[in-house]
């Protein structure tokens, strides 16, 4: 699964690299402790325009069937080769896909009965990239004269771990090629949406490395937490 994530790209950068108008985007810091139920942005394509554009959106899918916006609690990763047939998913996968920027990702690796230690996970490269989404607009039930305001959320769809992520997790997030950006934002064709690129992303391409067990904690949210942890001896998984 994906449970946690970091984002220390500026927003100059991301703009840049998701091909937004930086004077159009909304206004959000950098984190390095995205916890399920958070504000985060999203790439999507504007309904008018079709260009891309940034939103702010909550994690943790609710449908737009949803009695309760609780549903989220639940829905913060999608099993990619459940999407398409999962209530809660096999709309969004038709007509509501996004990008969620990121420039790492955090995973447990189990020591012992009772120790986890933490690690970070992201690109060789250093660069950012974008973990496969899909996002919701859910309207609250409001008794009032006036209609409460809808409610966005996201998830991150998931897949099979590659040899990196074997030693921490039996799922892995769907991280996508930027040359695939488009097709997987392209909602033209319903009945056709590219499940083909929810596949697992090579071990080669990507690192891993210890961090301070702080980010266990979501109140902590510092570029610290990224730095590399001198790890104790008798680690299960070499560095990378």
């Amino acid at each position: 699964m994906c449970g946690r994530f970091a984002r220390k790209s500026t927003q100059e950068v991301l703009a840049d690299w998701f091909g937004v108008e930086l004077e159009d985007m909304p206004f959000f810091a950098p984190t390095f402790n995205a916890p399920p139920q958070s504000v985060q942005p999203v790439v999507r394509l504007d309904r008018d325009s079709g260009n891309r554009q940034v939103a702010l959106m909550r994690w943790g899918l609710v449908p737009f069937w949803a009695k309760d916006a609780k549903f989220g609690y639940t829905t913060i990763n999608a099993r990619a080769e459940e999407a398409a047939s999962k209530p809660a998913y096999r709309e969004a996968l038709k007509k509501r896909r996004c990008l969620i920027p990121a420039d790492a990702f955090y995973e447990w690796q189990q020591l012992g009965k009772k120790t986890k230690l933490p690690f970070a996970i992201a690109l060789k490269s250093g660069e950012p990239h974008a973990l496969a989404g899909l996002w919701e607009r859910w309207q609250p039930l409001n008794e009032g004269a006036e209609p409460a305001p809808p409610l966005e959320t996201f998830t991150i769809l998931t897949t099979d771990p590659n040899e990196l992520m074997e030693p921490f997790h039996n799922r892995m997030p769907v991280i996508l090629e930027p040359k695939d950006y488009d097709r997987w934002l392209d909602t033209g064709d319903p009945a056709r949406p590219p499940v083909d690129l929810m596949r697992t992303y090579p071990a080669e391409k990507m690192a891993a490395w210890p961090v301070s067990d702080r980010v266990g904690n979501v109140r902590n949210n510092d570029p610290e937490l990224l730095q590399r942890l001198q790890p104790a001896t008798g680690l299960l998984f070499p560095e990378a």
